[in-house]
């Protein structure tokens, strides 16, 4: 069964130059895509840093509308007008999980606010509920009236994760989930996401710049450059044997144990303009195989083996 499934979407943000704020074409912080998740199931999207993870993350959850497109989960059009539905729908863990709490709040007053305005829940309800959730993700209930500046990295993630869950959402959005936090620590939060994937039955979309994490959690992994898709397949394919030569890129470009650090091969080292972005293939400018079709036409994402597709006229 299909949890989500994302068609035509894109962001374009207007731009304003000039005195009197002349109105530019925009920039396209991310280009017309497609793809869907299946229940159960961890995609990872990975790229460099720019190029539209965030964006994408914050249209599906509501937060920023999308310029074209449309967002259904579990078959259902995502419709903005009433947040509390697709709230009960997805939700997000948020990359700094200090910064993503209110300080102002006791941890209890955060824990309440989506049991409230989503479910409407009384108080004995609630603290039956958020007791449950604390019990899951391995806190006390003793840190509900502490504040957020109380916590280390660790342990505030556990609680903006334990957010997310009051909402008993089908999809959570993992910005980073890790990111800030120490290696040891990194480990305790991954496995306890596997678990609760599991005790919830839930289904994840994994964002991080670490890319043996993503291969590790995700079971399939979308490659994002300058906004658009440009590779999608299953996590062990997509790393080991890449066919666009940005993922493999990627792929060279992360530190492996025993292997010695060399530059991988590329002929820039400068992403394109988005205020005036080149025709054709947007990689052409850094890739090793550009040719004069790929600077002149813009690659489509067609199959590239089993279950592995690529946006490339001259795939690996």
């Amino acid at each position: 069964m299909t949890a989500l499934n994302v068609d035509d979407l894109s962001k374009t943000f207007p731009v304003k130059s000039g005195l009197f704020g002349t109105s530019r074409d925009g920039v396209r912080a991310v280009r017309p895509m497609s793809f869907s998740v299946e229940t159960g199931e961890t995609l990872g999207i990975v790229g460099e840093s720019g190029c539209g993870k965030s964006t994408l993350a914050r249209m599906l959850v509501g937060l920023l509308a999308p310029t074209t497109g449309a967002i259904e989960i579990a078959g259902k059009a995502l419709d903005t007008a009433d947040p509390a539905v697709f709230g009960r729908l997805i939700q997000y863990v948020f990359q700094d999980p200090i910064s993503s709490l209110n300080p102002r709040k006791t941890i209890r007053q955060i824990m309440d606010a989506p049991l409230k305005r989503l479910y409407h829940m009384d108080r004995v309800q609630r603290d039956a509920r958020i007791a449950e959730i604390f019990a899951s993700v391995n806190l006390r209930e003793d840190f509900l009236s502490r504040y957020p500046h109380e916590f280390s990295g660790g342990q505030a993630q556990r609680i903006g994760i334990a957010r997310a869950l009051a909402a008993s959402p089908e999809i959570i959005i993992l910005d980073e989930p890790v990111s800030a936090l120490d290696v040891s620590v990194q480990a305790q939060v991954l496995n306890l996401l596997a678990d609760l994937k599991q005790q919830f039955g839930l289904t994840y979309l994994f964002i991080s710049h670490d890319l043996a994490v993503v291969e590790a959690v995700s079971d399939r992994v979308m490659v994002l450059y300058f906004g658009s898709v440009v590779e999608i397949g299953r996590a062990e394919r997509i790393f080991a044997a890449p066919k666009h030569p940005y993922t493999k890129l990627l792929a060279d470009s992360a530190p492996v144990v025993g292997r010695p650090l060399t530059a991988p091969e590329q002929k820039g080292t400068e992403l394109p303009d988005p205020l005036n972005p080149p025709p054709g293939c947007a990689f052409a400018s850094r890739c090793p195989k550009a040719t004069a079709l790929c600077r002149k036409e813009t690659p489509l994402l067609v199959a590239r083996g089993e279950d592995q597709f690529a946006a490339c006229h001259h795939p690996l």
